[in-house]
């Protein structure tokens, strides 16, 4: 498939928004008794999660043929997960401000605001649904064999979730356990992402596209064969389900990202896991930039790697 840019930000920067509302809004819903309520620094982590998810979604509307009808999308929810995305993502957005709103009005918070503990319940589960959601926009189609593989949808969900998690760490405050519990949870996470992206890619290297050129024509089982080429000139098919990516470059590509994603995040948990009080913030910051770097190669290989049944007639 051809990479599109502008799915690549949205997927990769929307993603890891969606995972710092979920980490911010899981730990005030919880509680943390003495300082779950960490004033500025919370506030300023669901602003920074809705930035990030807002430039995802504008990103996403250069890929639309016309954008200013971005609205219909919304009205196909039971069965389109593309507008199940859409839903969940502003039902999001809108749980997300009335927690700032209701946290800026709050001078004097008690020691447990029940508004403030529904509304994270509430933002944690809707973030998760959104992530889903973009995931299964990819993962439902069946005339894309490699988007149909049962670790695109957990891969998917890992990455926001560490992508928020290495932010959480800057905003969420400074409990005597956090840092090294968030430390602990990056390494995990890495490691887990970088077995199962490994995983991945070996599964759609042995099975690229496990079908005939029948499936492609709308005959699945029978022999079909062609005595000229469909075209004369490349098309529009060609260039948006033909792409190809040279195996040699996708080996280095794959390198790049797993070194960026996984191997960078997971070697700067270790001071924070050590540490009395955690890593210094360069570390979440450098580590957080290095997996977004990450993540760009890595979405832009599951695009460029994918390859649609229709290309089988061509």
């Amino acid at each position: 498939m051809h990479p599109a840019f502008s799915v690549i930000v949205f997927t990769t920067l929307s993603g890891t928004g969606f995972g710092l509302w979920f980490w911010l809004a899981l730990r005030i819903a919880l509680g943390d008794n003495a300082q779950w309520f960490d004033g500025i620094g919370w506030a300023l982590g669901l602003i920074a999660g809705g930035v990030l998810v807002a430039i995802g979604v504008i990103a996403s509307l250069w890929h639309l043929g016309k954008p200013m009808r971005v609205w219909r999308a919304f009205s196909q929810w039971r069965s389109s997960w593309m507008s199940r995305e859409g839903v969940f993502a502003i039902a999001s957005m809108g749980v997300a401000v009335a927690a700032v709103l209701v946290q800026s009005s709050l001078v004097d918070p008690p020691q447990e605001p029940v508004v403030m503990r529904a509304l994270c319940a509430l933002l944690a589960p809707l973030s998760l649904a959104a992530i889903v959601s973009t995931a299964m926009i990819y993962g439902s189609l069946k005339t894309i064999p490699a988007w149909r593989h049962r670790l695109v949808v957990p891969v998917y969900l890992l990455f926001a979730l560490l992508g928020g998690g290495l932010l959480f760490g800057p905003f969420a405050g400074t409990t005597l356990d956090l840092p090294r519990m968030v430390g602990a949870g990056i390494l995990a996470a890495a490691i887990a992402l970088a077995a199962m992206k490994w995983r991945y890619w070996r599964a759609i290297d042995d099975d690229a596209l496990p079908l005939s050129r029948g499936d492609a024509v709308g005959l699945p089982g029978r022999e079909v064969s062609v005595f000229e080429r469909p075209h004369t000139e490349a098309n529009y098919l060609n260039r948006e389900m033909g792409f190809v990516v040279a195996r040699k470059h996708a080996r280095k590509l794959r390198m790049i990202a797993f070194v960026l994603f996984a191997l960078v995040p997971a070697l700067c948990a270790v001071p924070m896991l050590l540490l009395p009080h955690g890593g210094p913030a360069a570390l979440y910051w450098g580590a957080a930039l290095s997996f977004q770097l990450g993540a760009l190669v890595e979405r832009w290989l599951f695009f460029a790697e994918a390859k649609h049944v229709v290309t089988l007639y061509y």
